[in-house]
């Protein structure tokens, strides 16, 4: 048995309300379950313990002062796994530079070796909230959708949706394919990803697809008169390495740099990859990917932290957009709960499965969509969420229209515009000629969302 150290990293006299009102702590809320034969409380103690000024032993040098910075649990309910901690600010770890917070260290203490404890089975955090002061010291994103909407000539407020694409295949053209599909699909539409594996691939080298995507842009925006936008993918081991990767692509650019989004894979790349292209390229839409993410986030896992922190987490670090989920209208795990994901990033006071944010002027982080989405699943998407103002990169909704890139990318924008007509969508078809010829594209989604669309289309079977 571990040492029972309830007496000191517990007080469930501790009020929430007083806590937050206190404004000294970050709470975290997790589902824990301890191993058999260790009580839960003790074991709530030890992970609070790990997580902060204490071992699972007694040790010689621990002052009273030590003892102020105790990470404390405040709150457990051993019948749904409810295990709540407060962590007092001055636990983590600041900048020597601009005494600013950093996300490593609030991932280090409170998703550090407590995922490995002997005593407990599994833990998982699933909301966190963070007091004014510490708002104050993480950077938030530098641009937000305002920026991409202006450049767009759309009004900043309630600018709505983006049609995007992700370049597809995901991996294997050479530089002329890969501008050529992009020029394809802004004929059509707006914004355009590098899909996350895509970087300096030997048959495909940056100094070679650049500038022949730049020059793409420029003969797409020529011939549509409309502004067109592109994410580059910079993620690299290497700080130094994404920087070149991000120079020589603005430089390349050139007059359309600020057209130009940087791509970084959030969740493999990490805090340091995140922040640097925050702080190194304030004026770029920070773009995070969370490849890989679901490694720990799946709803099937039981530790780690979820889709709901890393989002929130990223908001924190300097997310322009960030990757939500289809919330069960793609291919990828989720369901329809989760726009709160979306709520929380964008919007400035929020609830989260257990607690309430105010962001007190924090900018807003974009909501991305992506995954096995096209025209005919964007309208039930939109009902869901309640709004369009977000990007939706669809590779095969686009790539995959009967029709070409262009006309996908057309479907695309005439979905959101009959979600917001609030028009019967077969009705909606017979106007809009992309849109009507989306479900002929995809059948198979078309007879699952909209039974008897072939008679009432005039489509054979």
């Amino acid at each position: 048995m571990a040492l029972d150290q309830s007496a000191r990293y517990a007080n469930l006299d501790l009020r929430e309300e007083d806590l937050i009102a206190g404004g000294k702590h970050i709470l975290c809320a997790y589902k824990m379950q301890p191993k058999a034969g260790y009580g839960y409380l003790e074991a709530a103690a030890h992970f609070a313990a790990e997580s902060s000024t204490g071992t699972n032993v007694e040790v010689c040098t621990t002052d009273e002062f030590t003892k102020g910075v105790d990470a404390l649990v405040y709150q457990i309910d051993e019948a749904s796994q409810d295990m709540r901690i407060a962590y007092p600010i001055d636990l983590f770890d600041r900048n020597m530079i601009d005494g600013r917070m950093m996300l490593v260290s609030f991932l280090t203490l409170t998703i550090g070796n407590n995922q490995g404890m002997g005593d407990i089975e599994n833990a998982q955090m699933i909301d966190f909230y963070v007091p004014p002061r510490a708002l104050q010291l993480f950077d938030g994103p530098a641009t937000d959708i305002t920026k991409l909407w202006r450049i767009l000539g759309r009004p900043v407020q309630d600018g709505g949706y983006i049609a995007g694409t992700i370049i597809k295949p995901k991996l294997g053209l050479r530089p002329e394919p890969f501008a050529e599909a992009a020029y394809a699909f802004w004929l059509g539409g707006d914004f355009i990803k590098n899909d996350e594996p895509q970087g300096n691939q030997v048959f495909a080298p940056t100094k070679k697809v650049m500038p022949l995507v730049a020059d793409a842009m420029k003969r797409a925006q020529d011939e549509t008169g409309e502004a067109k936008l592109f994410s580059a993918n910079i993620t690299a081991d290497d700080h130094f390495e994404m920087c070149a990767r991000a120079d020589f692509i603005l430089e390349t650019f050139g007059s359309d740099a600020d057209k130009v989004a940087f791509l970084v894979d959030g969740f493999v790349g990490g805090p340091g990859m995140i922040t640097t292209a925050r702080r190194q390229y304030p004026d770029q839409y920070l773009h995070y990917h969370r490849a890989g993410h679901g490694m720990i986030t799946s709803p099937s896992s039981k530790r780690g932290y979820t889709a709901f922190v890393l989002s929130k987490m990223a908001r924190l670090q300097g997310a322009s957009g960030i990757h939500v989920g289809t919330m069960g209208y793609g291919k990828m795990e989720g369901d329809a709960d989760d726009r709160i994901i979306a709520y929380m990033v964008e919007r400035d006071s929020a609830d989260g499965p257990i607690y309430h944010q105010e962001w007190l002027g924090m900018r807003p982080t974009t909501p991305i969509i992506s995954g096995g989405m096209n025209a005919l699943r964007l309208v039930g998407f939109f009902e869901n969420l309640g709004h369009g103002n977000l990007i939706n990169t669809a590779g095969g909704g686009s790539y995959g229209h009967i029709d070409g890139p262009a006309a996908g990318a057309k479907s695309l924008r005439q979905a959101y515009e009959c979600w917001k007509a609030g028009a019967d969508p077969i009705a909606w078809a017979k106007d809009h000629r992309e849109f009507a010829r989306a479900f002929e594209s995809f059948p198979f989604d078309a007879d699952k969302i909209f039974a008897g669309w072939r008679d009432q289309l005039g489509i054979a079977a």
